[in-house]
């Protein structure tokens, strides 16, 4: 059984917003979320409230919030929300938005990583102590989920992008462990968990059989070089995280880290992952064709052998 994909935008932070939308004309709502090609969703359920905000409901309803572009427009409609607020306030001897009420919303997207600036601008540049459990992440569709929110996130904050990036590899190999019915040793290193899992999914350069025909690219020496490859990659985040990522106690913030950095991080850690999570899925994967899987006793899963 699959879990939905997780949502990239909460219902505390929308509702944060929706709250404020009795104080807005409800022409402006209707022009702001149009301007962002979002239309009226008529068989739309209509929450508790008024007019204006059974408007914004019929329009955000129409959101797809596990879809990052869908997101996006959305924060966009809801900065103009907001600043049009503020201005209106303004505009009739006020102060603008209470401070109050602007606090609570810096809470309320801060649970999703967007910063809400003095502009009232929304910013999605942040990974801040995200941390992933493998226990939240019982589906793949929980990895991927927080593999795009860090994508999203880590450009402006590398430290932060780098150390998700290697639990995310955590939680990838630990699922994999989980679902192949492999006993897991939280005391281990995960370059050790790496190996494991990879070996589980008969990913790993050892694990792989020679190849006995050309028909079977997945026992191709090409493919062993880049298992091998990829397997260093992969320790190499965690390593990385080690000397520049979060998750430590630092005297000192590192220093020299840039975007390009976070991205490479995080690509290495979205393509071990999805390879991972591929091969998983995947009915005609060799791990699956293997008629067993003994554990010796180290508890390392051992290749089956391949008839010619």
């Amino acid at each position: 059984m699959t879990t939905p994909d997780r949502e990239l935008l909460s219902r505390t932070a929308r509702n944060a917003v929706r709250a404020l939308m009795s104080d807005l004309v409800a022409g402006a709502i209707g022009e702001y979320w149009e301007n962002e090609h979002f239309a009226q969703n008529p068989d739309a359920t209509p929450g508790e409230g008024g007019v204006r905000k059974q408007l914004f409901d019929s329009y955000a309803s129409s959101v797809d919030w596990t879809d990052e572009d869908h997101v996006t427009r959305a924060l966009r409609v809801f900065e103009s929300m907001l600043r049009r607020l503020d201005r209106d306030n303004r505009k009739f001897e006020g102060n603008g938005l209470p401070a109050e009420t602007v606090a609570d919303l810096r809470e309320a997207f801060a649970q999703d990583g967007c910063r809400l600036d003095d502009e009232l601008r929304l910013h999605t540049a942040r990974v801040a102590r995200l941390t992933v459990h493998v226990d939240g992440l019982t589906e793949a569709s929980g990895i991927h989920a927080e593999l795009e929110r860090v994508r999203r996130f880590g450009a402006d904050y590398p430290d932060d992008a780098i150390g998700a990036a290697k639990q995310l590899i955590e939680a990838t190999a630990k699922l994999v462990m989980l679902k192949r019915k492999l006993p897991v040793d939280e005391r281990q290193d995960l370059p050790a968990l790496i190996k494991q899992a990879q070996q589980a999914l008969h990913l790993h350069p050892a694990a792989v059989p020679p190849a006995r025909n050309a028909s079977s690219p997945d026992n191709a020496d090409s493919i062993k070089r880049i298992l091998g490859a990829l397997t260093s990659a992969a320790i190499g985040v965690a390593e990385l995280r080690d000397r520049y990522g979060t998750g430590h106690g630092r005297l000192t913030a590192p220093t020299g880290l840039g975007p390009r950095h976070a991205r490479f991080a995080v690509g290495t850690a979205a393509t071990w992952c999805e390879l991972m999570l591929d091969t998983l899925a995947d009915p005609d994967a060799p791990w699956r064709r293997a008629s067993a899987t003994t554990l010796p006793a180290g508890g390392t899963p051992q290749p089956p052998h391949e008839p010619a």
